[in-house]
């Protein structure tokens, strides 16, 4: 069934990812009022009207991440109050995603937690971006779109095989990503088996391929603190490497991580803008971030026409 209106609404967390996605579209964004109450209580409006339409909403859940989250739940809940025919969920990045699984005793699995929320909150589906793990799309029980950045990153990097590149997976859990990049680029693929402690601190082991004399360019989903990141181009230099560079789809990048990369031996870091950079960030003269903007508009615009997404993976 095609729809015949297209509203896009975006929450605090990202409005500019979200005015941009509307200007390659061709679309405006919606009128929502959300403020705050004295105690920091969300306050939320839709103002403008949405009943039988076909509604976006964008809302990444990064910093403050229990905010972003609250107020995307806040205005699925009032689209849906105000009769909109079908709501989609937009989340660049996903956040609760890394606890995934139960892997120590008494732990929450906050990512099927989360998947749970947009769904009582009055979600019909969701359309999301680089999945910390591919499974959580087995969580929900309504249709999940889950895009790649692959592409806006690979264009960056694609003279990295005629560079002598290597491409190179910062843990073994990244292999299948790094793959498709060396498959992608045409480039041999190297791995670092790495050893973590405890959460945000990880200690490199060994380096799994030959990179002596190589451009190597890590490959990872999201950067946090960057301690895997440095650590392992650290690694990469060790083994004789001509020089590293990184690349990751959501740049979280918490404190300390800038001042690690602006320190570091990388010669740049490419991330996407589905996480708004800091000022801090912006300012690191490694630090290049790329628009999914169009990516993202041609997937908004594909279920709202009914038609194939899967192109877009290509």
């Amino acid at each position: 069934m095609i729809h015949d209106r297209l509203l896009i609404f975006s929450g605090h967390a990202n409005p500019a990812l979200a005015l941009e996605i509307c200007e390659v579209g061709g679309e405006k964004l919606g009128k929502a009022m959300v403020r705050q109450f004295a105690d920091g209580e969300i306050y939320l409006q839709i103002q403008e009207n949405v009943r039988g339409a076909d509604v976006f909403v964008i809302q990444p859940t990064c910093k403050p991440v229990h905010h972003s989250l609250m107020e995307l739940l806040l205005m699925i809940q009032a689209l849906k109050l105000a009769s909109a025919e079908r709501i989609t969920a937009v989340l660049p990045y996903y956040g609760y995603a890394r606890q995934d699984r139960k892997d120590k005793p008494r732990v929450p699995i906050s990512a099927k937690l989360v998947a749970g929320l947009l769904e009582t909150a009055g979600a019909d589906r969701v359309l999301t971006l680089d999945l910390h793990a591919a499974q959580i799309q087995g969580f929900f029980d309504i249709p999940v779109d889950h895009l790649f950045a692959t592409p806006v990153l690979i264009e960056h990097f694609k003279d990295l095989a005629d560079d002598h590149g290597t491409v190179v997976s910062p843990d073994a859990g990244g292999v299948e990503r790094a793959r498709a990049f060396a498959k992608r680029l045409d480039c041999p693929l190297a791995i670092i088996d790495k050893r973590r402690e405890e959460a945000n601190v990880a200690e490199v082991m060994n380096v799994v391929g030959d990179v002596r004399g190589r451009h190597c360019l890590l490959v990872d989903d999201l950067i946090d603190t960057a301690g895997t990141l440095v650590k392992g181009a650290d690694a990469l230099m060790e083994k004789g490497a001509a020089s590293v560079s990184a690349c990751a789809t959501h740049a979280v990048l918490s404190d300390p991580a800038v001042s690690r990369i602006e320190a570091s031996c990388l010669k740049e870091v490419v991330v996407s803008n589905s996480i708004p950079l800091s000022k801090e960030a912006k300012a690191c003269s490694k630090i290049k971030s790329l628009s999914i903007a169009k990516l993202m508009a041609e997937a908004i615009k594909s279920i709202h026409e009914e038609t194939s997404v899967s192109v877009l993976f290509i």
